[in-house]
């Protein structure tokens, strides 16, 4: 799923900024999949609009709970589609939101999988560079869990900033630690 204008052929990498859904752009309150248990959290829409201004912005999100059986693919992409309209009022457009819908001890036979793209694995971040054409040394990525960190350094992605816990940001070797995506944003564009 694709929001921003397609790469020219020739065009110069562009930075993004990585954002880990649950937990960073809205409640994490377990296997999320239905517009009405979504809620943004705090900031997260102006958030968005600094950090567009210098990055294009793509989720990168493990969604187990299509392999348990939790919700569809589809139901997934229904609410990528709701949280694009969430923040199309606000002139804020994803370049992508890229999904691992697999996990290794999976309920359901055709997700399980041990994958390259189910974070910490590098994969959804490194499809997402190539199709979008993405500089990853200039890049950032924003999660709340160490799995995001270290997905994004196995990538190569220049800074990796955990959402949330400190104490968690020394242990996974993150660039830093921020209360919410918002102040991480002021941060970065200071």
């Amino acid at each position: 799923m694709s929001g921003a204008p397609p790469r020219r052929a020739g065009a110069a990498p562009r930075p993004a900024a990585f954002l880990d859904r649950d937990g960073v752009l809205n409640e994490d309150r377990g296997y999320v999949h239905r517009a009405e248990d979504f809620q943004l959290l705090p900031g997260v829409v102006q958030a968005l609009q600094l950090l567009a201004r210098e990055y294009v912005l793509v989720v990168v999100t493990n969604q187990s709970g299509i392999a348990r059986g939790y919700y569809t693919e589809a139901q997934h992409h229904a609410l990528s589609e709701h949280l694009c309209a969430l923040l199309r009022p606000a002139g804020v457009a994803l370049g992508g939101i890229y999904h691992c819908p697999h996990h290794p001890e999976a309920a359901l036979a055709q997700w399980r999988l041990d994958c390259d793209c189910r974070k910490p694995a590098p994969g959804l971040i490194l499809r997402a560079a190539s199709e979008l054409g993405l500089d990853l040394p200039a890049s950032l990525l924003a999660g709340d869990r160490g799995s995001d960190v270290a997905a994004g350094r196995a990538a190569g992605v220049g800074r990796c900033f955990l959402i949330g816990g400190e104490d968690e940001a020394r242990a996974t070797g993150a660039d830093g630690a921020f209360a919410s995506l918002l102040d991480c944003a002021k941060a970065v564009l200071r």
